[in-house]
């Protein structure tokens, strides 16, 4: 007796039996294949269509209760609609079951195909929806790919180098190292570039820096160091910028290029950088110098202030020496036979309403940093940097004034910053434990 594969089945009918009496298993399955035999003609036969695959295993589930048994008939059949249609008539003709008179109820016939119909329906959609977001791009897609297939067209030449078509009109110029990174820029609608094409820098740069205000770009590496210091070495360079730590400029997405021409530093900043890197700073060190350098840094909150003032030093005190009285011991003890050096009061200095004004700002701005501001002598921003590398980056800068930053001074800033001859610290809140002999301000002294 054959089985009906389950991937080959078509239609699964159901019926109820009741029977009045106790019957089993067997004496269902009897009942069916007995008095269905014949009744359709041998093509229907439940026997021969089993044997030949096309009726599956007859499922009898039967339960008895109070002398009464009720139960199901499960068939599965891969025959046409019309031939299981048939069957599933014919079961209701069936009237006893052993001993006992029964009824057989037809309860419904399933169209398995259907529900394989609704998953491959399913599985399609999500086939042609993948196939319309890889395959069909918007229209401001391809207006985009057109455009930088245009602007890469548009490169000219100027003195036989690589240039962007607006660089002889443009009141600025950017030096990038190739003709790729030129056509990358260009792609970008960046048009006043010029490409050195190679480590010397040519006379034409070296002139039309002269003439120009002066922006260098240069890839995230060595090579690219050494090319902003031949050029700041031959002609005027007003500002640096590098691409990100391993990377070149053609590589860079429309982004991460904006992003480095916004965060450019002046060549003197850059030069006092430059010159803390070539002396073999620790790398803790290098890397907080360098992370203003080349642009990590987050874009200053007050850049459109700087150099609005000239900060005014604040007021120095001077020191009493004097001996003690005999058993009576004031202020700090250097040694036995040294002066002892009482601590000067430390005052508010005076702010001018500008100076003020500005380190309220600077002060509000970095509320959640955890960043720091560095002001110059000349009121000029140094840079920002992190927090934690505060006292690092002190060590590598000359002709610091005031810092700002979002934290609290410990005393490795406070001495660091006192070292290197820093006027002025600024911070949220000071620290009740700490002593300093310089200038600490918290937010609330600002106000």
């Amino acid at each position: 007796m054959s089985k009906l594969a389950p991937n080959s089945t078509k239609y699964v009918v159901k019926a109820k039996i009741t029977a009045n009496g106790v019957v089993e298993k067997p004496d269902v399955i009897g009942a069916i294949f007995g008095q269905t035999e014949g009744v359709m003609g041998a093509d229907l036969n439940l026997r021969e269509l089993q044997r030949t695959g096309k009726i599956g295993r007859v499922e009898v589930k039967i339960k008895s209760e109070n002398g009464k048994s009720e139960g199901t008939i499960i068939i599965p059949s891969s025959l046409t609609s019309s031939e299981t249609a048939l069957i599933a008539a014919t079961l209701e003709t069936i009237d006893r079951i052993g001993p006992c008179t029964a009824v057989v109820k037809l309860e419904s016939v399933e169209d398995v195909m259907e529900d394989k119909r609704k998953q491959i329906i399913e599985k399609a959609k999500g086939i042609l929806k993948n196939m319309i977001e890889v395959n069909a791009p918007d229209t401001e897609e391809i207006s985009e790919q057109i455009k930088e297939s245009v602007r890469s067209e548009e490169i000219t030449s100027f003195e036989g180098l690589p240039a962007g078509p607006g660089l002889r009109e443009s009141d600025s110029v950017i030096i990038v190292e190739g003709r790729a990174d030129v056509i990358t820029l260009l792609k970008f609608g960046i048009r006043n570039t010029i490409g050195i094409e190679g480590t010397s820098v040519p006379k034409p740069v070296a002139d039309l820096c002269k003439e120009k205000e002066c922006t260098v770009l240069t890839d995230g590496d060595r090579g690219g160091l050494l090319i902003v210091k031949e050029l700041m070495q031959v002609t005027d360079v007003d500002f640096v910028a590098r691409a990100p730590e391993g990377k070149e400029v053609e590589e860079l997405s429309k982004k991460e290029v904006f992003k480095s021409l916004r965060d450019k530093v002046s060549s003197q900043q850059f030069r006092n950088e430059l010159s803390f890197i070539e002396k073999g700073l620790p790398e803790k060190a290098s890397k907080s110098s360098k992370g203003i350098a080349t642009g990590t840094s987050v874009e200053s909150p007050t850049s459109t202030v700087t150099g609005a003032f000239k900060p005014r030093p604040p007021p120095e005190y001077p020191t009493r020496t004097f001996k003690p009285s005999v058993g009576v011991q004031r202020g700090r003890r250097l040694s036995d036979d040294r002066r002892y050096e009482p601590r000067a009061p430390v005052r508010t200095p005076r702010l001018r309403p500008d100076e003020r004004k500005l380190y309220q700002k600077t002060l509000e701005e970095l509320i959640g940093t955890r960043a720091a501001c560095i002001f110059g002598n000349n009121g000029e921003l140094l840079g920002r940097v992190p927090s934690k590398e505060l006292a690092n980056t002190i060590r590598t800068l000359e002709n610091v004034h005031t810092v700002v930053f979002d934290g609290k001074v410990d005393s490795e800033i406070e001495y660091t910053a006192r070292r290197k001859g820093v006027r002025l610290l600024i911070c949220m809140e000071k620290d009740p434990t700490l002593r300093s002999s310089m200038t600490i301000l918290s937010k609330e002294d600002l106000n």
